[in-house]
């Protein structure tokens, strides 16, 4: 018995042995792989989220033989009608005893499958299901003890594995606490031997489990340490006045005692009350952090809260991340995808206990996509409505998040997936506020949701196999709220002591005894039971509508303020990009447009020399022009339809006119040196009509330098051509045009000689062009490249026979 106690304690003095620390390990490393990829779990009629470790060919050994915990493995076969009806009751045990671990660890295998039959008959099965235990640091030749299950009820199995866990030989398994009663004399000396800081004293009759059970619930704990004191021990329970049993002490370093206070003496309360001392915390996990600032990468402040409510920034923080970071990795959303997000956003239209400006966002989202009639959305459209770009008024959805309950200690934990959890919570309740007709309606949009959007997909698919496994038990709105309830509080009980879980918000069976102490209750076997009569009420007032505060949410004003601002940035981003893109169209014009660029430049060049032709002129008429063109742009600019100033459409001409650069343009490709004679005839028609145009160009800017008087209006050929549309129109001409026709001559007589020179110089051509008919610049370089080879081949052939004479002379 000494030896066992010993052993038993090491645990609390860390004194472990190698081999046994190799042992744990390669057992925690398996179930870590068997999380990660439940695909190896998934055969038969457990998965991995039912905590059970898989049995196989390649981890039977390490699992079972020489291990430092003892398993419990049950051998089945999935075809076996008993066996599946008895898979529900060891999911239960395996849930009820998680904290047991490294102690005892529960597996199962599957003997139907053609790859495990050896290894079931090589443990001597033949009947299913068997459940066989094994000891820690079993034979090679162990084929495990038989263990009688033949009843459902968890706590009778319960008890017989802590029976099994007494019945091992020395040496005593370092994994496992001592289960012994303890003495006066063990406890005198305990602070001496053990580095703990709260010891709880539990006093029970002989044949009472929970003093065992409680010291195994709190294996995984540090800083606290469980001992069953008999009511036969009289000097303790004599000092410490106990009438009680059970009931629990703590037992501090100074030789205080102190009786724990619950609501009932039972295995859950104790456990409950034991796990939140101070100090005790969670093997492995970090101590939890003190309120203050939270060291994150944006420094945020630590947001006082009550725990005990839900918070509107929560809610709103999680559409945020719902709406516009998790739906932003779908590009385009379509098929299932799409009716997931229909069915979700519904939800939210008509449940989300929100703000007007909030509620009034969702109601235009659900409108917007229930008239969506293509099989596919993208979500680029999608983020224009969350934005609100049509500026509908009292419409946002505040940008950011702002985490208050769901907050933690660090910035990868809780957040998010805490948020998404009170959402739904908070919609089922509301739908049954509301007095929905469809039970299932919030349930089916967060698991069709969560199946197609949810970033974490282990977590989606732990989250399906739960809804397909009893999703359809659901009847009731009432059933809907407990039904979402349960299986939160069954996946905080799989992620508890998971690297997720934030030590300052340890994952537990919520609501705890505090907190609602009429949802516990016992059985007549002093089983915990969960009182659903006063749960569901709890849970009605918790999340309903009238509970949720509004504490930490930015102001209403200071959103639409924003969402002003940014959609005021966004449109002046688009003018100036729209700006950009025109100036680089007049930088970078079209072969046509600088075509026509380059005529109005050779005109106004024509237009310049014929003014220097024509010598000084009198000051004062010159300066009367001026006057007159003056008054005239004074007059264009007041009728100017698009109401800009002179000054821009100057500049817009002289920018139209300006020559474009050579970076960035096209160069048109080299043309070869061939005319065209036929074409020839029409080209020098062409420079007559050229110059009885310039001729009317000119009349027309002539007369632009006098001033206006009342016309009858005279009609004339004008060459002004159109930049958008390159038609020649009709243009009014002045009653006093024949009073300039002697200046008016002067300027044709130019242009006649200028014409005329223009056709001497285009018969001359013709006449060169004749000369060099039928040869262009591609047949004179081929001409030349021939020459070449001919050359070189006469050169080869020179050579070769004069080496060739050489030789024979020789």
């Amino acid at each position: 018995m000494a030896r066992r106690r010993g052993g038993a304690t090491s645990r609390f003095t860390g004194e472990i042995p190698k081999s046994a620390g190799k042992s744990a390990t390669s057992a925690v490393v398996w179930l870590c792989f068997c999380l990660l990829f439940p695909s190896a779990a998934e055969a038969g009629l457990y998965t991995a989220t039912d905590q059970l470790l898989p049995l196989s060919p390649d981890n039977v050994e390490p699992l079972l033989i020489n291990s430092t915990a003892a398993v419990l493995v049950e051998f089945y076969a999935s075809w076996c009608g008993h066996c599946i009806a008895f898979s529900p009751v060891y999911k239960r045990l395996a849930r009820d005893i998680k904290e047991w671990k490294p102690a005892v660890d529960l597996a199962a295998i599957d003997c139907a499958a053609e790859e495990n039959r050896k290894v079931c008959t090589a443990f001597g099965i033949k009947a299913y299901p068997t459940i066989k235990f094994f000891h820690a640091y079993s034979k090679a030749d162990s084929k495990g003890q038989s263990f009688r299950a033949s009843t459902h009820e968890v706590w009778v199995l319960r008890h017989r594995i802590i029976d099994k866990l007494e019945s091992h030989e020395e040496p005593w398994p370092p994994a496992c606490p001592p289960l012994e009663p303890t003495s006066q004399a063990e406890i005198d000396s305990f602070f001496e031997t053990n580095n703990v800081q709260h010891l709880a004293l539990i006093f029970e009759d002989a044949t009472s489990y929970i003093g065992r059970e409680v010291t195994l619930d709190l294996l995984q704990f540090e800083n606290v340490a469980v001992r069953r004191v008999l009511s036969t021990e009289e000097g303790l329970v004599t000092k410490l006045g106990v009438t009680e049993f059970p009931s629990c002490y703590l037992y501090s370093a100074g030789g205080n005692f102190t009786r724990l206070k619950v609501n009932i003496e039972a295995r859950a309360f104790y456990s409950y009350a034991l796990q939140a001392l101070p100090g005790v915390r969670r093997s492995g996990k970090p101590p939890p952090v003190a309120a203050g600032v939270v060291t994150n990468h944006t420094q945020e402040p630590w947001k006082p809260f009550n725990r005990s409510r839900v918070y509107m920034a929560d809610l709103e923080s999680t559409l945020h991340y719902s709406l516009r970071v998790e739906l932003a990795a779908h590009t385009v959303i379509k098929g299932g995808a799409l009716t997931s997000l229909r069915e979700y956003v519904s939800v939210l239209a008509k449940y989300f206990p929100g703000r007007p400006v909030v509620t009034n966002l969702l109601k235009s989202l659900n409108a917007w996509l229930q008239n969506q009639t293509g099989d596919e959305i993208s979500y680029e459209a999608l983020r224009e409505i969350l934005d609100n770009t049509a500026q509908s008024p009292n419409t946002a959805l505040p940008e950011g998040e702002r985490w208050v309950a769901c907050q933690g200690s660090q910035p990868h934990f809780r957040r998010y997936p805490c948020g998404m959890w009170s959402l739904f919570h908070v919609l089922t309740v509301q739908a049954k506020d509301a007095g929905g007709t469809d039970p299932k309606e919030v349930l089916s949009a967060m698991r069709s949701y969560v199946h197609s959007f949810f970033g974490c997909r282990a977590c989606a698919e732990h989250f399906e196999v739960m809804a397909e496994e009893s999703l359809v038990e659901v009847d009731t709105l009432s059933s809907a709220v407990l039904w979402l309830w349960s299986r939160h509080n069954r996946v905080n009980n799989r992620l508890a002591g998971a690297l997720s879980e934030d030590p300052n918000f340890p994952k537990v069976q919520w609501p705890s005894p505090e907190m609602c102490p009429g949802c516990h209750s016992v059985k007549d076997n002093g089983e915990h039971r969960w009182s659903q009569p006063q749960v569901l009420p709890f849970l009605m007032s918790y999340f309903s509508s009238s509970s949720i505060l509004a504490d930490h949410l930015e102001d209403e004003n200071q959103i639409l303020a924003k969402q002003r601002e940014k959609h005021a940035l966004l449109s002046q981003q688009r003018v100036e990009r729209k700006a950009r893109e025109a100036s680089d169209s007049m930088m970078h014009p079209l072969p046509s447009q600088s075509t026509v660029q380059d005529e109005e430049e050779e005109e106004e060049e024509e237009e310049e020399e014929e003014e220097e032709e024509e010598g000084p002129r009198d000051e004062e008429e010159q300066g009367g022009e001026r006057a007159a063109a003056d008054e005239m742009e004074r007059k264009k600019s007041d009728t100017n339809p698009w109401g800009k100033p002179q000054v821009e459409v100057d500049q817009g001409r002289r920018q139209a006119r300006r020559k474009p650069r050579i970076v960035g343009l096209r160069m048109p490709e080299l043309q070869e040196d061939i005319v065209d004679l036929d074409s020839f005839v029409y080209q020098n028609y062409k420079a007559k009509a050229l110059q009885g145009v310039a001729a009317t160009r000119v009349k027309q800017r002539s007369l632009q330098r006098k001033e206006e008087r009342d016309p009858g209006p005279v009609f004339g050929l004008g060459s002004d051509l159109d930049a958008g549309l390159g038609m020649v129109g009709l243009q009014p001409l002045e009653a006093d045009f024949e009073l300039e026709l002697g200046q008016q001559r002067k300027r044709l007589q130019n242009r006649e000689l200028s014409g005329q020179r223009f056709v001497e110089e285009a018969e001359l051509a013709r006449w060169v062009s004749v000369l060099s008919i039928g040869f262009s610049k591609v047949d004179i370089s081929l001409c030349v490249v021939l020459y070449f080879l001919s050359f070189t081949c006469l050169l080869a052939m020179y050579l070769f026979f004069k080496n060739r004479l050489r030789l024979r002379v020789g």
